[in-house]
């Protein structure tokens, strides 16, 4: 669909402050989403390679299958005694 520019150009002179700053602001999302769609996504191909990354991801795993993932009120408390037992080894 092609767009008569002088046209729109016209009718943006013609339209009150306030609807200016809104018009100024789509334009600016558009261009935003624009960017957004054309952008390349960097390429994350090394991690495939990466010994370390696949070593966690195959425990994590395992953790899962196993049973040896804390929930998030066990996660916390395990944590609430960790920091305890360090501040008393620390005599703080």
């Amino acid at each position: 669909m092609g767009i008569n520019r002088e046209e729109l150009k016209r009718l943006i002179d013609q339209i009150p402050e306030q609807d200016a700053l809104q018009v100024y602001d789509f334009i600016g999302y558009l261009n935003m989403k624009r960017e957004k769609t054309t952008r390349e996504l960097p390429d994350f191909s090394f991690l495939e390679e990466d010994p370390d990354l696949i070593r966690q991801v195959q425990r994590s795993r395992e953790d899962r299958e196993q049973g040896r993932i804390y929930g998030r009120e066990t996660g916390l408390e395990y944590l609430q005694a960790k920091i305890k037992e360090f501040e008393h080894g620390q005599n703080i």
